[in-house]
């Protein structure tokens, strides 16, 4: 039976991808905070289904906290740690730096360590879309330079992207970095715009578009997207002999067995397409607030999946009117509206 430690698993993505992991067979140990940033009810409730399997445990203990995190990897024996915690949000982060910094740093550096004492066969860490950054030039590529972080949370993972790289050279650590793009879906978090637009349009009150709507995202259905680390996990970097063996469009660095991956639909879709098709899903219409850009925010994300697709055989492909007529169901089951 294969191991796995994953952080963050009473987290949206990593209760996913934990629950397809048991699924499949897997042994997994989650390793959560269990922050105020959003509803501890949620985190509870995803957490309970989980513990439903007998091949899950789990400790709540801050990523911050060096000697929790060393001890529960060195519990749990992992073939591979997923490391998924994270403090997340964009617009958050122009508000509570410094919990980025305490999590994102801090924590990230202490489960590395974990990986390099326990030298295990493959470390996956979360990045963001967000490191990309005043980068005009779309689809996104792996390839192309992330040097402009528009916000600390995107720089915090740049920096994790940086860190990582540095570990995989130094201690011969396999490293893969996933650079997510706009996730959705059953059990979401509360802070993202699709579980916000469903809650306000189902409570019949306005929702907020910026930059009067002029966005496209590349929405990733969380299915998806769980779909693709689990085939990344078998996908383990190796450190190149010479340049000349780093495929054509890899980010396979030359001097680690480190490698970023977007993991991303592969196509942009504009923002007032994605709140048609919740209107679709609910049945209702929205009373739309156009606001201007936030702060920080960017106007379009598009993934050039490519990579993903060569290393797996597959990328993500869940239109959003699938992928939100998912949503509002369990939204409407999980909160009886």
């Amino acid at each position: 039976m294969r191991r796995a430690f994953i952080t963050g698993t009473s987290g949206f993505i990593g209760f996913h991808l934990a629950r397809l992991m048991l699924d499949q067979g897997w042994q997994v140990h989650g390793f959560d905070g269990m922050t105020s940033y959003y509803d501890i009810a949620l985190k509870r409730a995803r957490l309970a289904l989980l513990q439903q399997n007998p091949g899950f445990t789990q400790t709540e203990a801050m990523l911050e906290d060096a000697e929790a995190v060393m001890q529960a990897a060195q519990d749990a024996r992992p073939d591979v740690i997923v490391h998924l915690a994270a403090q997340a949000g964009v617009r958050y982060s122009l508000e509570a730096p410094r919990a980025y910094i305490d999590s994102n740093l801090t924590g990230t550096f202490n489960v590395m360590e974990a990986a390099r004492v326990l030298k295990v066969g493959h470390l996956l860490m979360a990045s963001t879309s967000s490191v990309y950054g005043a980068n005009e030039e779309m689809p996104f590529r792996e390839t192309d330079k992330a040097d402009h972080p528009l916000t600390i949370y995107a720089a915090t993972k740049k920096a994790n992207e940086a860190m990582g790289h540095a570990y995989a050279h130094l201690h011969d650590l396999p490293v893969t970095m996933f650079r997510f793009f706009t996730v959705y879906g059953p059990w979401g978090r509360p802070d993202m715009a699709p579980f916000k637009f469903t809650k306000a349009i189902l409570a019949g009150e306005p929702i907020d578009i910026y930059n009067n709507g002029a966005m496209w995202r590349d929405f990733t259905y969380v299915t998806d997207l769980v779909q693709g680390i689990l085939g990344l996990i078998d996908a383990v970097p190796l450190r190149p002999a010479t340049r000349a063996e780093i495929a054509e469009g890899d980010s396979l660095s030359p001097a680690a067995p480190f490698r970023v991956v977007n993991i991303g639909n592969g196509q942009k879709v504009r923002l007032m397409d994605f709140i048609e098709a919740i209107e679709a899903a609910t049945g209702r219409t929205a009373i739309r607030n156009f606001l201007p850009m936030q702060q920080g925010d960017v106007p379009a994300t598009w993934a050039d999946a490519s990579l993903l697709n060569r290393l797996t055989g597959g990328c993500p492909a869940t239109d959003v009117r699938d992928g939100m007529r998912a949503f509002v169901e369990w939204y409407r089951g999980f909160y009886r509206v």
